[in-house]
């Protein structure tokens, strides 16, 4: 039983990470209404420039504490991430804004190669192993059930985020904005909303989203490679789907019963058909729910 609640804490970790994933996910679906599969890649980047920030901190004559080298580690992933964000936007994304919709599918996708490709010569084809930054743990009292301290983090920062962002969304300006823009792009600028603005703004919270989501799985497993934007993304993305797209607490919702399948199927399951089992759940969710978990159904204008 012990071996059991230890995969569970395994497992909260890891959709915790693809929750954070996921809501960069449907916050861009739910304002533009299409999938921004380049996000697994930015992901990606924002864990390959947290590692360089950690590397470059570990060459300073005097020692960085833990706290501000990771503090230093998500503000500069952040922005270089934010300004990825943003030049996809515009190039990728917002000529093709009027197009047939499979046109910025196939954007997408082109730019996760572009991506995935340019990290790969720049960096390199190996995985880029990092030192642990953060040890230790606890064990919860009468069980053997050990919680490592860097998981304690992950689960604690992506909940204070979901927060964060779901007021944003709720009760902020920008919130309503966004919120205009998802119902009626045209009316919401006929009402004075500056569009484009939004929908960057959107494109760069989702990427700072993902550069979080990256600096937490880069310290949570101690190295990072170029491919692993694609399968982190696609499992975020059907985190998205399984709760809700267009719901930010279904996006975690989503990455959390991802990360307890994926970690409960390889204790008592072949662990190489993990992937089988979290899309199978995916196809047995929409059969009964359409809308995901905690999504809502789509109301077609007329």
């Amino acid at each position: 039983m012990d071996y059991f609640f230890q995969q569970l804490i395994n497992g909260v970790a890891l959709g915790a990470i693809y929750g954070l994933i996921a809501i960069g996910y449907t916050m861009v679906y739910g304002i533009l209404g299409m999938i921004n599969f380049a996000h697994g890649d930015v992901f990606m980047i924002g864990a390959f420039i947290a590692m360089i920030v950690f590397m470059m901190l570990l060459t300073l004559p005097a020692a960085v504490p833990i706290a501000l080298a990771l503090l230093i580690m998500l503000i500069v992933s952040m922005v270089f991430t934010s300004v990825w964000a943003w030049v996809i936007e515009r190039v990728a994304y917002r000529p093709l804004r009027g197009s047939f919709r499979l046109a910025p599918l196939i954007t997408a996708i082109g730019m996760s190669f572009v991506l995935r490709n340019f990290v790969q010569v720049e960096q390199g084809p190996r995985n880029k192993p990092i030192p642990e930054m953060i040890s230790g743990g606890f064990v919860i009292p009468g069980t053997d059930v050990f919680v490592l301290n860097k998981q304690l983090l992950v689960v604690v920062v992506t909940a204070v985020l979901l927060f964060i962002f779901s007021h944003i969304v709720s009760k902020t300006p920008l919130g309503r904005a966004q919120r205009a823009v998802e119902q009626d792009g045209k009316m919401a600028a006929l009402l004075g909303i500056n569009v484009d603005r939004v929908i960057s703004i959107t494109f760069i919270m989702g990427a700072a989203l993902a550069a979080i989501a990256g600096t937490l799985y880069l310290m949570n497993y101690g190295q990072i490679h170029f491919a692993d934007g694609f399968i982190p993304g696609i499992k975020a993305f059907t985190a998205a789907v399984l709760g809700g797209i267009g719901s930010l607490p279904g996006a975690v919702l989503g990455g959390l019963l991802i990360g307890l399948t994926e970690a409960l199927w390889q204790t008592y399951f072949p662990p190489e058909y993990k992937d089988v089992a979290v899309f199978l759940i995916l196809a047995i969710v929409l059969v009964f729910m359409p809308s995901g978990i905690l999504g809502r159904p789509e109301v077609e204008k007329v």
